[in-house]
Order: structure tokens, then sequence, then C-alpha cells
């Protein structure tokens, strides 16, 4: 065999490969093996002859060889180096661009249910929901808790982090929610997660079971509906009206759930906040029926008009109620740290399961964030991102006015970070989300956040985030979805026979 016109094809069709030569040989060799190109039992020349042929180092070819022999693709035999039996099988043709891949394993059916719109999470438009105020973090003070963090670090805490949480923490979130939220906890109750998500998904897993009936506020949050989908759980969605999640009577009979998760404080997409009465009577049902309240509280700390009602979970010190909280709209999304409070009688059950299940890391950052909220930092950034998200708020909802009267109706105004929008004219939120996409505008449509096939049709909208946008941009941004609205409009009317 010609080796030096395989090293050739190898530069043409292989893989990308380092840089020396010795490894150049050995990923050739390597790539000609499992291609057919050298057959299996082959005699390989010596390393002496190779050498010679390449015109290399001796040394080289040994490198190769010796690799090659430790992975198992060579033997050694008093008849010299041979390539191995390795039971491969290879197509009519050695050439890799001409060859029929192999059939790809197909996905679960669980992984293919949860497919849906991406976030364009790594690159943000201008409107897309769900980012803070990035650039208005205080970076330095939160560069100062870390680095004190990392000095107080000794060798013992870069094992696994307690499973339920760094208790400083704990304690510094117990405090803070006792007095912001009233909710009724000490930090035996808290469970530090990943994020709102991770604690819906331990919601899933640790309190329900394959199959069980969970309840989905419709439209509603797309992270619960996929933490639940993922833990094999049947979804139900239940309409939503003015004080949020609406269950019927048929409701509790015909689908009696075992989880229900709502947003009572702000419902999500819309905006609702769920009255006093609705509360007091989900508490109720729930303890009837044998379900728990998975109470999402994402981001009451925003609220401006008028103070929030207190969590579900204070109402009774009985009550079902597991209050799922987080950090990635308070702070920042890449910190990837949440809390999720359960009832005393069953937290240490909890522990137990989530132990089973999995270690924890990431100390520093958790010793950080006590750090940061128990010296202030955290109330007055809250504070100041109440403060600019109200102005923000202002700004989009006047812009919306001037420049989309009539066209829109907007609702969700009483804080938080989003608006919801209905889109009065006769296209579809999707058609002109995805116009706008490519004109680098981010409106998210609100169809989307329905169960498929239960009327999303009458959500025809958007869901528009206006915590990252400068209030000077707002009369701008929107004269830009103005166009977008209009020009698809135009393009489906010039479409009709």
């Amino acid at each position: 065999m010609d080796y030096g016109a395989l090293l050739a094809a190898f530069a043409r069709e292989g893989p990308q490969g380092p840089a020396t030569r010795q490894h150049r040989l050995y990923a050739c060799l390597r790539w000609a093996i499992l291609g057919g190109r050298i057959a299996e039992g082959a005699r390989l020349p010596s390393t002496r002859t190779l050498a010679d042929e390449l015109d290399m180092a001796r040394n080289s070819v040994l490198y190769a060889y010796e690799h090659l022999t430790a992975e198992g693709f060579l033997v050694g035999s008093r008849h010299g180096t041979l390539v191995a039996h390795l039971g491969l099988t290879h197509g009519k043709t050695s050439n890799a661009h001409e060859a029929v891949p192999p059939p790809t394993p197909r996905l679960a059916r669980r992984a293919i249910a949860l497919q849906g719109e991406q976030d364009d999470a790594n690159r943000p438009l201008p409107l897309w929901p769900g980012t803070p105020a990035l650039d208005e973090f205080p970076l330095t003070a939160w560069r100062r808790c870390m680095e004190r963090a990392w000095r107080q670090t000794d060798a013992r805490q870069l094992n696994y982090a307690p499973v339920q949480g760094h208790l400083p923490l704990r304690e510094a979130i117990a405090q803070y929610l006792r007095v912001s939220r009233g909710v009724r906890c000490a930090a035996e109750q808290v469970f530090i997660t990943d994020g709102s998500q991770g604690g819906l998904e331990l919601c899933a897993r640790a309190l329900a079971d394959a199959g069980d009936t969970a309840w989905i506020e419709n439209p509603g949050y797309p992270g619960a509906r996929a933490a639940f989908q993922a833990a094999d759980l049947r979804l139900v969605p239940i309409a939503v009206d003015s004080e949020g999640l609406a269950p019927r009577a048929e409701d509790w009979r015909a689908t009696p759930p075992r989880l229900i998760y709502i947003t009572p404080s702000h419902q999500y997409p819309l905006g609702a906040m769920m009255s006093l009465e609705r509360r007091l009577a989900l508490i109720r049902q729930a303890r009837e029926t044998g379900a728990w309240l998975i109470e999402d509280d994402y981001d009451s700390e925003f609220r401006s008009d008028g103070v929030p009602l207190s969590a579900v979970q204070w109402l009774d010190a009985h009550a079902p109620v597991v209050y799922v909280g987080t950090f990635s709209k308070t702070l920042f999304p890449a910190l990837r740290l949440g809390f999720t409070v359960v009832p005393t009688a069953v937290a240490p059950a909890l522990l137990g399961a989530i132990a089973a299940a999995g270690m924890r890391g990431r100390l520093a950052e958790q010793a950080a964030l006590a750090d940061f909220i128990e010296s202030g930092q955290f109330t007055l950034h809250l504070r100041r991102m109440r403060q600019l998200y109200a102005r923000r708020r202002e700004a989009l909802q006047a812009a919306l006015a001037r420049h989309l009267q009539g066209v829109v109706t907007v609702s969700g105004g009483a804080g938080g970070m989003h608006l919801s929008v209905r889109l009065e004219a006769p296209v579809t939120d999707v058609a002109v989300s995805r116009a706008a996409r490519a004109q680098g505008l981010g409106l998210r449509p609100l169809s989307p956040f329905c169960l498929p096939g239960t009327g999303s049709a009458h959500y025809n909208g958007f869901v528009l985030g206006y915590a990252g946008m400068p209030v000077e941009q707002a009369d701008e941004l929107v004269r830009r979805m103005s166009r977008v609205i209009a020009q698809v409009s135009g393009d489906v009317t010039a479409g009709r026979p």
C-alpha cells in the first residue's frame, strides 16, 4: 500500500487532525482501519520501513503503532504488526463522502414532545421576555462576594456541597422570604436548586408518580409543562381568567389532580393576580383531593402597582403548598440558583430522595449569594430594579398606545418584567414573530403558551419583555414592531384570492 497516498487522502477526507506528524500518522492509520482502507488481518510495514517511505523519524512511527496497539487496533505477532480483527462492516465504497450513513436511533418520545421554540438565550433580541437588565447588575459588589467566598474556602469545601444546599444561604433565603413574602419557613425547609426549573423538576419527580395528573395554567409557563412531561405526568390544561387559574367543579370531578401549578402573584404570561378568595378555595380543594399546590413566585419582587398579596403558602400553616423561587430574574440567569420551600413534614423524606439521586456542587456561588443577601446588596439591587422596570414598562405602554392603538390590547401591566398584548390584526402571532426575528426583533408569540389543541387561537398576541429595554429605545422598537405587523398583514391580504 502507498502510505504516502493514504496520508494525502486523509488530509482531504479525514477529520481535522493535530499538527504534529506523529499524531497525524496515528490518526490517519486509525481512520484507515475504521473505514476499511486497511483490511483486518493486514500486516503493516515495519516501523523502519514505514519511516523511510514517509521520510519521518522512526520514533514517530513507533508512537503511532504503540498507541494503536494500546487501543486494540493493532496486534503484535511473530509475523509482524497486524491489523486486529474488530468485526467491522464496511459498505461497497471506502469513500466517506459517498458512503450511506447508518440510521440514527430516534429520540425518546418524551424528548420529541418537549421540543419547542428556542429562546435565543445566548443572543437575546430586543423585547424578548425573561432576561433582566444585565447591564445594571452590580458586578463589582458581586465580585467582592465571590472573592470573599473563595478566600474562605478550604480543601474540605472542594468536595460535594451539602445535598440541601449551603446552610448560610438557606438561612438567608428563609429570613428574606419571611419578611418580604410572608412565607412560613425555616432553613430546614429550604432546598437550593438549579433555578426554578430545578425546583419544578424536583416537585414533578418527588411529589407525583408517572401517570399522575398535573394541572397547568393555560396559557402558562412552558418550563412547568416541560418538567411535568419529562416526569411522565398527565397534563390537564386549566383555563385562566382575570384572577388566574380558574378550575371548574367539573374539573375537580373529572380529572382530580396530584399537582396543581400556579403563578398567583403574576400569572405567566397574562399577568393576572389571584384573588384571596381564589387562593383560599384552591388550598381547601387541594387538601380535600390530596393534591399539592406548586406556587411559582418568579418575579413578585418587581410589582409596582400596589403591595402584592402574601404568598399562598402563608395563608395556612398546614397548606399542601410547595413554594418555588429563582434568582435568575432578580439577579442574572447564568447564576442558575433557585430555591424550593417544602412543608416541614416532608422535608426529611425529600432530602433522602435527593441524596439518592445525585450530589450537589457550586458551593462558592452559594456562599457568595448568601453574602450578597446578608450584606444588603440584594435588597438594594431589587429596589433599584423595581424603579427601573417601572419606568421601562411605562415607556413601552406609552409607545404601544401611540403606534399600535387598536392593533394590540395590553394586559399584565401591574409589574414584573413583561407585558402581554393581544393582537387584533388578521394575522397569526407566530407569523409575525418569525418575520420580526428576521429583522432582529424578539416578539415572543403568545399562542404557544397554550397546550397544543386547547384553543391557542384565542390567545393570538405577544409576550413583550421590557426589563432589558432602555427607556429611550421604546418608541423606535414599537415603531419597528408596527412595521412588521403591517408588512405581514399586507402579505396575507395580498395572498388572498
